[in-house]
């Protein structure tokens, strides 16, 4: 169960449990403040007129980066689900 839950994925993508732990909470962050930058924006259409656009291809250019190469397989980013229907 502790492989499934907490091990499988992070070896995986090549990290151990901290430092995918470190990535995604790092990730999370970064969204945490691009949404509120979002939600400010909202309200005062004069601020944060880039923030969540910035932090988003910011985030996505890493994804693309961290992107294990594995030879057997095309990259996890070019498969359907990982595709971005849309750019902000």
């Amino acid at each position: 169960m502790i492989e499934r839950y907490f091990l499988a994925h992070p070896r995986s993508v090549g990290e151990s449990y901290a430092e995918h732990a470190h990535t995604a909470a790092r990730f999370g962050a970064i969204m945490v403040v691009g949404g509120l930058a979002c939600i400010v924006h909202a309200v005062l259409p004069t601020v944060f007129m880039r923030t969540a656009s910035d932090r988003v291809k910011q985030l996505y250019g890493e994804m693309l980066a961290r992107q294990p190469a594995f030879t057997e397989r095309k990259p996890a980013y070019e498969e359907p689900e990982w595709q971005l229907e849309y750019e902000i």
